[in-house]
């Protein structure tokens, strides 16, 4: 009986380390509470968060994202047109970034909200390593 659970037991793990290395490994890179109307936040990411190939938000609220420009420590940037509507608790597509692993210094995120509720949304940033 006790071969039978190690056995499952380590069947469990297996299958848990399968499922989380074909999710990725996804890093919190931060957050932004927003304000209603059309507006322009930035979300500063530190250089011991690592590098990173791709991106993907997940809004708690309505929110429209318009575009993200996303700031590297070499000084060189991407603009990514996202035009993407959230409804919450909603991901975006995953958001490939160009040119390889690299350290992210700061995502700008341009935005507008038209919540009747009058709660602020909260936009949740992720990185893949």
């Amino acid at each position: 009986m006790k071969n039978i659970n190690k056995l499952i037991l380590a069947l469990l793990f297996s299958i848990t380390s399968l499922l989380a290395l074909s999710a990725g490994n996804w890093s919190h890179l931060g957050s932004r509470t927003v304000d209603f109307g059309l507006d322009h936040d930035r979300i500063k990411v530190t250089a011991s968060n690592g590098t990173f190939t791709k991106l993907k938000m997940n809004v708690s609220g309505n929110l429209s994202m318009h575009k993200m420009k996303v700031n590297y420590r070499n000084g060189n940037s991407q603009l990514l047109n996202v035009r993407h509507s959230f409804i919450q608790g909603r991901d975006t597509k995953v958001l490939d970034l160009k040119g390889g692993k690299r350290i992210i210094q700061s995502i700008d995120m341009w935005y507008d909200t038209k919540n009747k509720a009058g709660r602020k949304a909260t936009i949740h940033l992720y990185g893949r390593h």
